[in-house]
């Protein structure tokens, strides 16, 4: 995710039990490899493989070239972007937009299969547009292009990110196709994962918008598929430590100026579930260094913990008060 799967956020979610992660999307057009952003989305420094370095653009032989490139600086897996609908990546004909264009796609495909010395993968959507899913054809294109693996979001390239994924056209791809496929869109939950793994026949989810502020959710899904028994939430005390964690990653990866600034946007999804999280976000989000930032959500976290053991310790009195009187009074009866 452009944005959100940089090497901090990428780091945590391994660490955490993540099976896979990729890169943030990079631009193909060499006159901007060596832009400040395309430098930090290709670093991977200790980060362990497979290295995963997705690639977006729509010229066949400029796409091949990048996937080299990407090889040439330590990616072990180059992945395509085909499924992207932001208007900025679309208006380019790349991501989402290829989809159209099925001869294209496949020439694209043909070119940066045959550049890499490494795995290539796809990520797609069901098609253009509801009246016209032409998912299970890119898919086929795919397989026959030498795809390694497949990545497929329920929704078309018009529906963006609205309405519900839908997931019978992932299942028709299964069927279809050789090759592993990912069901991606909408996943948020355990039973929810299984029920589509089940129902698609795929070979593994990808969890995208759902670990926003829950760096930990596709660890526990994997363990969840696994072992059949669904993870509790994480303790306050355990997500304080994933939080300072993932700042201070932030800032020795961005520099305090940047990092700070990028900080914001995680402790809103970080807080996003917590009860009354606004004024500590805002005074989040007027802290100018690192240092500020880092006390104020430790204090943040200290708080709320004790708030949460406070009220854990008086339910757990009430529980026991109540079956310490008759029933009929507990009841109301006389």
């Amino acid at each position: 995710m452009s944005g959100i799967t940089d090497l901090p956020f990428r780091k945590i979610c391994r660490e955490l039990g993540a099976g896979y992660v990729v890169g943030e999307m990079m631009t193909s057009d060499p006159a901007l490899y060596k832009s400040e952003k395309s430098r930090l989305r290709g670093v991977h420094l200790d980060e362990p493989g497979p290295r995963a370095i997705q690639i977006v653009g729509w010229d066949p032989q400029i796409m091949a070239d990048s996937a080299r490139y990407n090889v040439d600086q330590g990616a072990s897996v180059i992945d395509i972007n085909m499924g992207c609908p932001a208007k900025k990546v679309c208006r380019r004909y790349a991501g989402s937009a290829l989809l159209q264009d099925e001869a294209l796609v496949g020439r694209i495909l043909d070119a940066v299969v045959g550049a890499a010395e490494v795995p290539v993968t796809l990520k797609i959507r069901t098609g253009v547009s509801p009246a016209q899913r032409n998912g299970l054809t890119i898919a086929r294109i795919a397989e026959s292009a030498g795809i390694s693996c497949l990545a497929v979001h329920g929704r078309t390239r018009a529906c963006k990110y609205n309405g519900i994924a839908e997931y019978e056209t992932i299942k028709k791809i299964c069927t279809a196709v050789s090759i592993p496929v990912f069901a991606n869109g909408d996943i948020s939950g355990f039973e929810q994962s299984a029920r589509v793994l089940r129902y698609t026949g795929a070979d593994g989810i990808m969890i995208g918008r759902a670990a926003h502020g829950a760096p930990w959710l596709p660890g526990q899904v994997a363990k969840f598929l696994e072992s059949g028994v669904k993870p509790g939430v994480p303790e306050i005390s355990f997500q304080s430590k994933i939080v300072l964690n993932h700042l201070e990653q932030i800032y020795s990866f961005y520099g305090s100026e940047r990092g700070v600034r990028i900080a914001r946007k995680h402790i809103k999804w970080y807080t996003q579930d917590h009860s009354d999280p606004g004024s500590f976000r805002i005074a989040f989000n007027r802290a100018v260094t690192p240092r500020q930032q880092l006390n104020m959500t430790a204090r943040y976290y200290f708080e709320i913990t004790d708030r949460f053991q406070k009220a854990f310790a008086w339910q757990k009195r009430e529980t026991k008060q109540r079956k310490q009187i008759p029933n009929a009074t507990v009841l109301g009866t006389v």
